[in-house]
This record gives structure tokens, sequence and C-alpha cells, in this order.
């Protein structure tokens, strides 16, 4: 791959953007555009999993058909992730960028017009086709666009991005949600998209990275795509089936599992692949990908509980719970900004990433012991903690994962790394959903036998809201319903909570089994 500086001349970049901007004015605003186009997708898919259970009411889904709603977007994604490298060699980055935003833009106006589930499920595949490799291609253009000595500048900019997006995005999504319809979250990302696209134009170079191998050859990409519908399915699936009928997600596991199998060691084989896996058989890269996957996975498991948690198990107002959530997100830009800051003085990276394991372990404990009627600022010295983790973990581990990766292969290293996310967020919302699933049904069943058993403090409990609804004008059958549905809200509150406490119990394990494998590594830490 070329990775000359390909903003040194003007006749590689759009003509309007080199007559009114200096060489140095062109390089601060596409580090800035770089920044905007990773945000696009953090941004949207953080407002998507918040809204996403007023997003299923809007369209009068149940949780089972919904899930294939949240897998478009993640076979989407992962196709056009492994199809990324091929199409900005054929086309060059300013026209697949500019193509594949717009085909975002696409997608999302389709999912704020859609009024059924099979109109957002192709919607939520279109934007991510469009949106599936943004993560991947602004962050190799770095490398690309940049010169050594601009490349820390380009790279803070773009971190100081991401961290900035997802800080915003859970406050937006609550406001959106409270004083608008459901729609009105796909439109909260279009300025930022909008935006982008105009940047891509302007500001990306026309140069292509390199010279095109191979055929467009859709077999492959075809098998792909079905190995990771099958998987996506099985994990929508196993969401309802596991306890059931827990042999038809396995089926289609495995059946997808071997397709994979299959695919990747066809691409092992060829001479131009869509994967080149034999340019990432380094083994701190590998650790690397796999310290990635225990990051995401905890990442991913916390974002998918903490909502549930705060709104359905301790009954905070949806707008509380976005800017608790955004709380969190400004912890972690402080905290980005401080370890920036300090980076070059943090040289015991195993000792930062142990500590950021424990401090989540921490984090999940106190969300665990919390009291049901804890006000909502009791919650915030843990999601501080919660902050920490993504700056104190993830962050050390990218710098040391792609440092045993030369320049040709960097580009390939990102495009397996980002793969393995969406397979991590997919799973984390499949394991989160079987176990919340199954410990709430326990747990509710558990409280009802209880009201059962002591049947006179129920009724003497039933008897004094009944009083309190008449007394307010309702009639005495009116009441009666109204005080049994209070009654299986109450249960089916405490049951979420403490199946939600539950959880974070198991959070907290993992951490502390994610910090004793981080202590054990030497490979990746090594001086």
């Amino acid at each position: 791959m070329n990775t000359a500086n390909l903003l040194s001349g003007d006749r590689k970049l759009h003509a309007a953007a080199a007559r009114y901007l200096t060489r140095a004015q062109r390089r601060s605003w596409a580090m800035i555009l770089l920044a905007l186009i990773v945000s696009v997708e953090f941004f949207e898919n953080i407002v998507f999993v918040f809204s996403a259970s007023h997003i299923m009411g809007g369209i009068d889904a149940d949780q089972r058909s919904f899930a294939l709603v949240q897998s478009a977007y993640a076979i989407g994604s992962m196709l056009m992730i492994v199809k990324q490298q091929w199409l900005a060699r054929q086309f060059g980055y300013r026209h697949y960028l500019t193509a594949a935003l717009s085909v975002f833009i696409a997608g999302t106006l389709m999912a704020a017009s859609s009024t059924g589930l099979t109109e957002l499920t192709t919607a939520r595949f279109i934007q991510g086709v469009g949106g599936g490799a943004l993560f991947t291609s602004s962050r190799v253009l770095i490398l690309l666009m940049f010169t050594p000595e601009h490349r820390p500048r380009a790279q803070r900019i773009f971190i100081i991005g991401i961290f900035a997006a997802s800080a915003m995005a859970p406050a937006i999504a609550a406001e959106i949600i409270e004083h608008g319809v459901w729609q009105d979250v796909f439109y909260a990302v279009l300025p930022f998209a909008v935006a982008a696209v105009l940047g891509a134009w302007l500001l990306l170079p026309n140069a292509r990275p390199g010279t095109v191998h191979g055929k467009p050859l859709l077999g492959p990409l075809l098998w792909f795509g079905a190995a990771a519908a099958l998987l996506q399915i099985a994990m929508s699936e196993a969401r309802f089936d596991l306890l059931s009928h827990p042999a038809r997600p396995a089926l289609i596991a495995l059946a997808g599992a071997l397709l994979l199998a299959g695919f990747l060691r066809h691409q092992w084989n060829q001479q131009a692949p869509l994967l080149q896996l034999r340019a990432l058989r380094n083994p701190v890269y590998l650790t690397g990908l796999a310290l990635y996957f225990m990051y995401y996975l905890l990442n991913y498991l916390n974002g998918y509980l903490f909502p549930i948690y705060a709104e359905r198990g301790m009954g905070l107002p949806i707008q509380t719970v976005g800017w608790l959530n955004t709380f969190a997100g400004a912890v972690s830009f402080v905290g980005i900004l401080v370890y920036l800051r300090n980076a070059r003085r943090l040289k015991r990276k195993k000792i930062l990433v142990t500590a950021g394991m424990l401090i989540l372990a921490v984090a999940a404990w106190r969300f665990s012991v919390m009291p049901p009627d804890a006000p909502a600022g009791a919650l915030i010295p843990a999601l501080a903690m919660k902050g920490l983790f993504g700056v104190m973990v993830v962050i050390p581990i990218a710098g040391l994962t792609f440092r045993s990766l030369g320049e040709d292969s960097f580009a390939h290293g990102y495009q397996s790394k980002n793969l393995m996310r969406q397979i991590a967020g997919s799973l984390a919302s499949a394991i989160g959903s079987v176990l919340m699933q199954n410990r709430w049904l326990s747990v509710h069943s558990a409280l009802v036998d209880e009201t059962g058993r002591n049947a006179a403090t129920t009724r003497q409990w039933l008897e004094h809201i009944e009083a309190a609804l008449t007394a307010h004008g309702a009639s005495a059958g009116e009441a009666s319903r109204q005080a049994l549905a209070a009654l299986d809200n109450l249960i089916s509150r405490q049951a979420m909570l403490i199946a939600s406490e539950d959880m974070y119990r198991l959070i907290a394990v993992l951490a502390i089994c994610g910090a004793i494998v981080i202590l054990a590594q030497r490979r990746i830490f090594a001086s």
C-alpha cells in the first residue's frame, strides 16, 4: 500500500477546497472530517440502541421480530467491512466514502419513514452497508493522508471525536424520545452525515491508495454474507429459543460457523483475498485482538444492561437515564483528554489496563448493591468509574495491538478488528438478553409465589391502593383492576431490578477474570 502523504499537492484535492484553504487549513479540516465520519456511525448506533424499545413500540413489533432489525445492520456492516479494501482501491477514498455516506443517509431516511418491521429491517441493512466501513476507512486514511509528523495530532482528533459523539448520543436520544416521536431519533444523525458527505467530497484525496487485485467476484462476498447472517440469526434466536428449543439456535450457529470456517480457509489460500489473513499472523496482533474482544464484550454488555437497570429496574425517567449515560460519556471524554496529554509518561500499560478492569468490577458491584429507592445521584460514582473503564482499557490496547503491524498490514488489521467488534457486540446483546430473560422469569416466579404465601399482607396492600384510588374518584371495579395492575408492575420491576443486579455481579466477576488475563500477558505488554 502506498502511504505517501496524499494531501501533499493541490492537484490531489478537489479544486474548491484547494482554492479557499491553505495547506495547513486543509490538513486541519481533513483531520476533523475523519473524526466526523467515524463519529457518524458511533452516534447513530448509540442513539438507536438507547431508543430501541421505543422504536419497537412505534412499529408495533415484538422482541423476537425486532431482533431481526438489530441483526440487519450488523450483517450489512460486516459485508461492507469485508469489501472495504477492494472498493477503496477500485474507486478511491473520496468517491467510495462519499457514496458510502450517501447510502447511509438513504438508509436513515428510509428508517425514519418506516411504518412496519419489513421496511425498518431493510432500512437498517442499507444503513449497515453505508456505515459499516466508516470506522475502518477513516482510521486507515490517517495513515494515508498525513506524514508521520502530523499523524499523532490526527489520531488525537480522531479519538476525541469518537468519545465526544458517544458522550452526546444518549442525552440527545432521551430528549428526542421525551419531546418527539420515535421516527425523530433517526433524523438526529442527518446533519452530521450530510456535513460528512460534503467534507468527503471536498477534502478527501482523489488518488487511489493501491492497485486493485482480482475481479469483483460476488461469490466469496455472498459466502461470507451467508455465514454472517446465520451467526446473527442464531444469536438473535438464542434470546428466545435457548431455553425452550436449544437445538434450533445451536444448529443455525453451527451452520454459520462451518460456512465461516470454509470462507476463512478459502481466503487463506487465495492470492487476492478479501481478508488478508496471512498478513495478520503476528502473535502480538492476535493477542491484542483477543483483548479487544474481551473489552468489547464487557463494554457492550454493560451498555446493554444499564438502561434496563436504570429505567425498568429503578424506575428512573428516560431523560434521567439518558443524561446519566451522557455523564459517564463525559467522564470518558475528560479521561481521554487527560490520557492523550500524559500518554508518553504512562509507560506501564499493563498496570493501567488491569486497573481499568478492576474499576469496572467495582462499578458493577456498586450497581449490584444499590437500594431500589436510591436517587439518580447515587449512581454517579459508579457511572464515573464506568466512564474511566473505556479510556484505561481500550486506548492502551489499541496502541499496543497495532504497533507490531507495518503500514502495509495496518488496513487489513483494522478491517479484521472491526469485524470482530461487530461480532462481539452481537454476542454481548445475545448473552445479555438470554441471561436477563432467564433470570427475570425465575425471580418473577419466586416473587409471585411469595405474594401467594403472604396472602393476608398482599390483600391488605391491595385494599390500601383500592381505597386511595376510590378516594380519587375511581369506581370499585376500576380501583380493583388498577390495584392489581400496580401489584403486577411492582413485581415485574422488582424482578427486573434483582435480575439486573445479578447481571452486574456477573460483569464484576468477568472483569476480575479479565484483570487476571491482563496480568498474565507478557508478549503484548513487553517494552
